[in-house]
């Protein structure tokens, strides 16, 4: 929105769920802006606050929920003039949502969300005659870009794909966000130069599976290519790779994630089980033998490879026997980052008509064995960091009144918002300062840096084709 334009309405916003619904969130953002939308910070200072809800499993779905009381108690009492609620919850529910919660004005569905500018027209107009806008999953990609961006300004998540294949029978997100859609290389490269020209230096790539990017547009998988080519968008630093699916790792992908510039050896690959029996339930199409190839040829391949993984505990049927099977695969593979949950109960899943359903106190008790190797593991692997020179990409001050004075950032072997974060002596330091820096201690799943003295913390971007180490475009000074 433009100084001259006039503004139609103030409005809050509420982003709840993945980092995919984040983009989604960015997105209405940046077309409520161009109509002449106001945001604020403070729902009781807007006329319409919107809720771009989750509705993964139960926890997410009752936090949305309590989100969309809460303001509806602020319209109720004279602060509000309309609630929004979009996103997954609403996809899932559609309709029965207005039942639960009716005084809500607008449900939009996933997919209604480039119609967001006119049903806040209709809320400022009092014309409340259509209450819900569902569309379906696009043929096509969605485009991106013109995101109002709620992420710090140096780093971004990109979206390559949407919907998802797959149909493990835990998961609903098919059917809220359909089959998968490749959004094409050239669209990519298009929003990674426009995030580039924002000031973003570290670019998150996202999608339900990424490792099946371009095998419906192309007909074969292109996550290699798509990573070379991004590897040339200049004023991007790093590029982190998420939500890898273990299947579809080719030659051609192992060689790509281990010599760009700019991708940095971080990978997350979510796992879900290891014992065969179980992934066969989970319909995740691939097995113990096949997992570990995959793992064993990724850290052969790529120098300094931190894997970020998660695991259920307390699927239908799980014994004994197979999770113990998982928590001895945990303390073998040692991942440097992980993740467990407990087996959510979704009554829209096929593995909710699976016999067998674990009680609660053992799921949380196989969470907690699971997590417990885990800290070992990571507090160990942080150990391994201590005197060595990294660079830190500096998120902010710290928050806590402890650590005044102190900036936080993270190293290449930390996701924004999954994994720890790095506390950072040194002055003069910004947010979005890439900063060589030495790491001096641990404070359990966190670092603890200072700066190299003789190191500017303002780094040079790299020259387009040069390289400080094969494989590592970042630097790593044993």
């Amino acid at each position: 929105m433009n100084s001259e334009q006039k503004v139609k309405g103030t409005y809050s916003f509420v982003s709840l769920g993945c980092p995919k619904n984040l983009v989604d969130s960015e997105r209405m953002l940046g077309l409520l802006a161009q109509d002449g939308y106001q945001l604020v910070p403070d729902a009781q200072a807007a006329d319409l606050v919107i809720i771009n809800t989750c509705g993964f499993i139960d926890a997410a779905r009752q936090e949305s929920l309590g989100v969309i009381r809460e303001m509806l108690d602020r319209k109720k009492a004279g602060q509000l003039k309309g609630v929004v609620v979009a996103g997954c919850l609403a996809e899932r529910q559609k309709e029965m949502l207005l039942e639960e919660v009716p005084d809500v004005d607008q449900v939009v569905g996933v997919y209604g969300r480039e119609e967001i500018a006119k049903i806040a027209d209709r809320i400022m107009g009092d014309l409340h005659e259509q209450r819900t806008i569902f569309r379906p999953a696009p043929m096509q990609a969605q485009d991106d870009r013109a995101r109002l961006r709620i992420t710090p300004k140096h780093l971004a998540y990109l979206k390559v794909s949407e919907g998802c294949d797959r149909l493990c029978t835990f998961c609903a997100i098919p059917y809220m966000r359909g089959k998968h859609v490749t959004k094409p290389i050239e669209a990519v490269v298009e929003e990674a130069r426009e995030l580039a020209a924002d000031g973003v230096r570290e670019l998150n790539l996202v999608a339900q599976d990424m490792t099946y990017y371009g095998l419906d547009l192309y007909g074969r998988p292109r996550l290699a290519e798509l990573l070379r080519a991004l590897d040339e968008v200049e004023g991007i630093d790093w590029i982190r790779v998420l939500y890898n699916y273990p299947n579809y790792f080719t030659d051609e992908l192992y060689e790509a994630l281990a010599s760009g510039r700019k991708i940095i050896p971080y990978l997350d690959m979510p796992l879900q089980h290891i014992n065969d029996r179980m992934l066969k339930l989970m319909n995740r199409r691939h097995t113990r033998d096949e997992t570990t190839t995959i793992v064993d040829r990724l850290r052969e391949s790529i120098p300094n490879l931190v894997l970020r993984t998660t695991f259920i505990v307390g699927f239908p049927g799980e014994t004994d026997a197979e999770f113990e099977e998982m928590l001895e695969y945990v303390k073998s593979a040692r991942f440097e980052r992980l993740g467990v949950f407990p087996y959510s109960f979704e009554p829209d899943t096929p593995a909710a008509k699976l016999p067998g359903h674990v009680d609660d106190a053992t799921k949380i008790d196989r969470r907690d064995r699971i997590m417990a190797a885990q800290q070992e593991i990571a507090f160990a692997f942080n150990q391994t960091l201590v005197g060595r020179k990294l660079d830190v990409l500096i998120d902010g001050p710290a928050t806590d009144p402890e650590l005044a004075g102190m900036m936080t950032g993270r190293t290449f072997a930390d996701a924004p918002d999954v994994d720890g974060v790095c506390y950072v002596q040194g002055s003069e330091l910004e947010a979005g300062d890439m900063a060589l820096c030495e790491i001096v201690g641990t404070a359990g799943y966190d670092l603890v840096a200072r700066v190299e003295a003789s190191r500017p913390s303002r780094r040079k971007k790299p020259k387009p084709g040069k390289r400080k180490r094969p494989g590592s475009p970042f630097n790593i000074i044993q």
